[in-house]
């Protein structure tokens, strides 16, 4: 982890390199030796008033198990060092999120939960220029990828993404190099280098970064290279205690680009709303990577296009929709899910005489009847959320679960099984 202070001095010049130490917090080791990564460190920090910154399956006998691994969304766990005490988590309830309005994209495009991948491998889907491996966790189920250090890991092939589209993912802050937490940066960019990292302070033609502080403070940061691109930047920070991230605890945040504006969640909350971030036509993201600091990651899901919900369902009859999320082998709706749920139940609550059936569906992991049963349970929890929060008359919703019997797509990759859990809306 590279430590910055405002009492630090830079000096650049065309032999030397940057070296940066902490005399608020305490005098620790050298910076890496890369001198852009060592000014982006010290912009930052100097900027935000730090004194430190960013640190199947088998059908089987466990079918039960593997049916943990439904409907998109699932609970991560943390990790802990021996004779740490895992945090309390406690259920946040549906209501909490009255004033989320994040939809994700209509079709999943890259899905990973590194289910794929073989624990202690580096995940196939991904690159580097250091290092990272796929662990277990000792409270949340699932494969996660961990990296430590000043590393980066981005996705090796380049993203297709269109004006509107979203971006998900569940990551847990946990301790660095020295042994305290270090943070993370998440970019999105454009790339420049097709086939490795692109370095610098502001690596690609443009990028937006959503940065934790070893504080657990969130940053963020956009640019656009070039003279176009002079002036347009954007920085800041979140001054929020309460919005601060804490280490060993899981996190949902939520990326909606539409066109130039780009807005964040972490979890209920919408920290980021930046209506200009890329007012340059040219500008085209393509690549996500995780940087800079220590984390784990996991459920990372990219979909695009705005769904047309009130013209799915009132005029072709058939909405499906990846939005609505469940804890893991359970029928308890996330409430991550409550902008989705909102925009339905507002649909329907406008054309009070129209029926609509509500189906849910499993990807093959797991047994099948232990599908079936889940899909049906998943379905009435949903009518249930559409009745008692959002006053939809109940006599007018029916439920069914189809398990893995009706799939969209192979279940031979993370992303064709996201896109087989789901949930229809289908009128009556």
């Amino acid at each position: 982890m590279i430590a910055v202070t405002l009492l630090l001095s830079l000096s650049l010049s065309a032999s030397s390199q940057i070296k940066i130490k902490d005399k608020l917090r305490k005098v620790e080791g050298s910076i890496d030796n890369r001198t852009d990564q060592g000014i982006e460190r010290g912009l930052d920090a100097l900027q935000n008033g730090l004194g430190k910154a960013l640190k199947k399956k088998d059908k089987t006998g466990d079918s039960q198990q593997d049916a943990d691994k439904q409907n998109g969304m699932e609970s991560g766990e943390t990790v802990y060092e021996q004779g740490d005490q895992a945090p309390q988590q406690q259920q946040t309830s549906l209501e909490s999120y009255s004033k989320y309005d994040f939809i994700p994209g209509e079709k999943v495009i890259f899905y990973e939960d590194f289910s794929q991948d073989a624990v202690g491998d580096f995940p196939a889907l991904w690159n580097t220029d250091g290092s990272a491996e796929v662990v277990t966790t000792n409270l949340y189920p699932g494969n996660w990828m961990k990296f430590v250090g000043t590393h980066c890991v981005w996705t090796d092939e380049l993203l297709k993404l269109p004006d509107n589209y979203t971006i998900e993912f569940d990551i847990i802050p946990i301790n660095g190099e020295e042994g305290d937490m270090a943070g993370y940066y998440f970019r999105l960019y454009q790339c420049i280098n097709v086939k490795a990292w692109d370095g610098g302070a502001v690596p690609g033609k443009a990028g937006f970064n959503f940065a934790v502080e070893y504080t657990g403070r969130p940053t963020y940061r956009t640019y656009i290279n070039g003279d176009e691109g002079e002036g347009l930047g954007v920085t800041g920070y979140i001054d929020n205690d309460d919005l601060k991230q804490n280490k060993d605890q899981k996190y949902h945040i939520a990326v909606w680009v539409q066109k130039s504006r780009v807005r964040l969640y972490q979890e209920q909350n919408k920290i980021i709303d930046l209506p200009k971030a890329f007012p340059v036509a040219s500008v085209k993201m393509d690549r996500i990577r995780f940087e800079y600091g220590a984390a784990m990651i996991s459920n990372i899901r990219i979909a695009v296009g705005a769904p047309d919900m009130r013209n799915k369902l009132m005029t072709e009859g058939k909405l499906v929709t990846y939005g609505i999320y469940f804890d893991v082998n359970k029928d308890v709706v996330k409430p991550e899910s409550y902008g989705t749920l909102k925009e339905i139940a507002a649909i329907l609550n406008e054309v009070p005489d129209v029926q609509v059936s509500i189906a849910g569906h499993t990807d093959s992991d797991g047994a099948d009847a232990a599908n079936l049963d889940l899909s049906k349970r998943r379905a009435a929890a949903v009518k249930k959320e559409l009745v008692n929060s959002f006053g939809v008359n109940g006599d007018r919703l029916v439920t069914d679960g189809l398990g893995e019997s009706q799939p969209v797509a192979p279940n031979d990759s993370p992303a064709n099984k996201a896109l087989n859990r789901r949930v229809e809306f289908i009128k009556l």
